[in-house]
């Protein structure tokens, strides 16, 4: 039922705003996994706080995508989008919040040595977020300097020396533990 003094869309809006829906679900679609597997890395394996990020830049893209699409990399965008919303969780309260169950016996995957996995998930979270953000954005997403400075709303002298520091703090973490666990 309209309202009194409201209008009916023209069907050129109403299939325009159809169009850019359908436009945002193929994004979305294809965009979902790879933003998952980014959130992972942030979270250091939280895959309940991967999936809440995930939800909220595919929202976040959802209410701009009218502008978003006309960007020249929304995927890019969606990357960054990511990254400010994880790093604003972090400065949240209640991000120090932690579940208390235990991490199974044994991890399911599908491709790749399970115990490497866990150690580098495990030596990812004991990063400081901006850190961890950082070595994502830089190694997992292979992004330069400048973009990752972008992304994260820092210099790239800040970027650098961060990727320097949290480099230097993953070796020192995995220690001969990693050379050990490749060469299985």
């Amino acid at each position: 039922m309209r309202r009194p003094g409201q209008q009916r869309q023209p069907k050129q809006q109403r299939k325009a705003r159809q169009t850019r829906t359908e436009e945002f679900l193929e994004f979305a679609s294809g965009r979902a996994n790879h933003l998952f597997r980014s959130a992972c890395l942030l979270t250091s394996g939280d895959t309940h706080l991967a999936e809440d990020l995930v939800q909220e830049t595919l929202g976040r893209m959802y209410a701009l995508w009218g502008r978003v699409s006309r960007i020249d990399n929304p995927a890019a965008y969606a990357q960054t989008i990511l990254v400010r919303t994880f790093l604003t969780h972090r400065r949240r309260r209640s991000a120090d919040e932690r579940p208390l169950g235990e991490l199974p016996d044994h991890a399911v995957t599908t491709a790749g040595d399970p115990a490497l996995r866990l150690a580098l998930l495990d030596a990812l979270a004991r990063l400081a977020p901006k850190d961890r953000a950082v070595v994502v954005l830089r190694y997992w997403e292979d992004r330069s300097v400048e973009e990752t400075a972008e992304a994260m709303r820092v210099s790239s002298a800040a970027v650098r020396t961060r990727s320097v520091r949290a480099l230097a703090k993953l070796r020192e973490q995995l220690g001969g533990t990693l050379a050990e666990l490749a060469a299985l």
